[in-house]
């Protein structure tokens, strides 16, 4: 039973990141469009608040880190779309 529970756990929040990435890419692409200043501005800030949620889900989520060690620790993977580091 506990089985279940804490797979259905991990399947819920695999679910709150896909739909996290999904209004990242979707912010993305609106800040390519022509908008006025208001309307990226809030763009802007949803989608900090949105990489911020979805950095604290992944470490809450997967609570170990990929890559090469760094000087202080171990250098996290960025999973963000666009990044190299």
């Amino acid at each position: 039973m506990e089985d279940i529970v804490s797979t259905m756990a991990i399947d819920e929040k695999l679910a709150r990141i896909r739909a996290r990435t999904s209004n990242i890419r979707r912010y993305r692409r609106l800040l390519k469009t022509e908008l006025t200043d208001l309307e990226r501005n809030f763009i802007l800030k949803r989608l900090s608040e949105e990489e911020a949620a979805l950095a604290e889900l992944s470490d809450e989520t997967f609570p170990f880190h990929v890559g090469p060690r760094a000087h202080n620790g171990w250098a996290k993977l960025d999973l963000r779309e666009g990044s190299h580091g």
